[in-house]
């Protein structure tokens, strides 16, 4: 057993144990100290279903929150209906952005996310989860440390100052190879295009499948120096 310190207001530790290395753990301090007043921004990638499957067994009518940016592939709508369907007591929630994708075209022109992602990701992710947290105290999120680069320094607890909250972390310490192992194990259900070279999913427009398995989000905005949609950037 490991004694993991994360930041907080005070400190917490943490028991890194070796079947869920640590995870569970601290999805029950989250939802002891935060109660209603956490949700979970979901994906809907693998990390996504392992953590639906942990935070059910925590608290069974979590909230959880899907931002529908109207152009996520059908594998994706599918599988969250799916996952309804497994998790009939989760409260799921698919957050639209404040602009449709007509009045984004009128606005900013056809196509936003091939001239100005950032611009896009902004309307049709940031701002809707700025909404989201506005009346919640801190988020959940699947991010682990061999993502990539940019995600190798994330803690269990994180001081989110982009949104002014709390950021969780609890699959920091997982694997690529911990999460299927998972997955498997458990029989879970997931998105299929898992299985056609697309270790990350985002929006349909902005992934492709990966061209190297040393960085599983080399399929995401593919040919561009953007790497983040700016959630945890």
């Amino acid at each position: 057993m490991l004694t993991y310190t994360s930041w907080n207001e005070s400190a917490v530790q943490f028991e890194v144990d070796e079947a869920h290395k640590g995870a569970l753990n601290v999805l029950q301090w989250a939802y002891s100290h935060y109660g209603d007043e956490v949700v979970y921004a979901c994906s809907f990638g693998i990390e996504g279903i392992v953590l639906i499957d942990l935070i059910s067994k925590v608290k069974p009518d979590a909230k959880i929150i899907f931002l529908d940016t109207d152009v996520h592939f059908k594998e994706t709508y599918e599988t969250i209906q799916k996952v309804k369907e497994n998790y009939p007591g989760l409260q799921i929630e698919l957050k639209k952005p404040a602009l449709t994708l007509e009045e984004q075209a009128q606005q900013f022109g056809e196509e936003l996310w091939k001239t100005n992602p950032n611009k896009c990701c902004e309307i049709r992710k940031l701002t809707p989860l700025r909404e989201t947290l506005s009346g919640s105290k801190a988020w959940i999120s699947g991010l682990r440390r061999d993502q990539s680069e940019t995600r190798k320094n994330t803690e269990f607890i994180n001081k989110d100052n982009k949104f002014e909250s709390v950021k969780i972390c609890p699959l920091v310490h997982w694997t690529w190879k911990d999460v299927w192992r998972y997955v498997s194990k458990n029989n879970l259900t997931y998105n299929p295009l898992h299985d056609q070279g697309y270790p990350s999913i985002g929006c349909s427009h902005c992934t492709k499948p990966a061209f190297t398995m040393d960085d599983l989000r080399s399929g995401r905005w593919s040919g561009s120096n953007k790497t983040e949609c700016g959630l945890h950037d």
